[in-house]
């Protein structure tokens, strides 16, 4: 009985340290809160990873995400960083996603790498923001290659 206590403590404090590891690398360089809507027309916020590549910024994604559902939904989001909110339109950019990965583990170095374990990357969806002007809410000027969610 006695060693199986200590087995499930220690079993508890990898489990632990494996939640703390993965929130460390995940949490210690930049990180935007994306709002998207749900069904309900209810806003829902989600931390995630942001690249910049050739003047647009980049998400990625995996396509059972709930956020990248939401925005298949609609595309229609909004996007806080460096304590800056701006409206966007979700684009997905398949021809980006290695560009993107590659960009990503730049930037967030053995962070992605640990994440990388844990999720296929091959899979992954790099999504364009589309800046909506916010004169008339309409769509700036996009890439040529990006096709839009619907």
């Amino acid at each position: 009985m006695k060693y199986l206590i200590r087995a499930f403590i220690s079993l508890c404090l990898i489990a632990i340290a494996v939640i703390g590891l993965q929130f460390v690398a995940s949490e210690r360089v930049e990180v935007v809160i994306l709002e998207s809507m749900n069904a309900d027309g209810q806003p829902q916020e989600t931390r995630l990873w942001i690249v910049d590549d050739a003047g647009y910024q980049y998400l990625r994604a995996s396509a059972d995400a709930g956020w990248y559902q939401r925005l298949v939904a609609n595309p229609h989001i909004s996007v806080e960083r460096n304590g800056q909110r701006r409206t966007y339109i979700a684009v997905p950019d398949l021809e980006k996603t290695l560009v993107l990965n590659q960009l990503m583990n730049s930037k967030y170095t053995w962070g992605d790498d640990i994440i990388g374990y844990m999720v296929d990357r091959k899979q992954s969806i790099a999504v364009a923001l589309q800046p909506l002007d916010p004169a008339d809410g309409k769509a700036m000027a996009r890439p040529s290659k990006l096709k839009r969610l619907h």
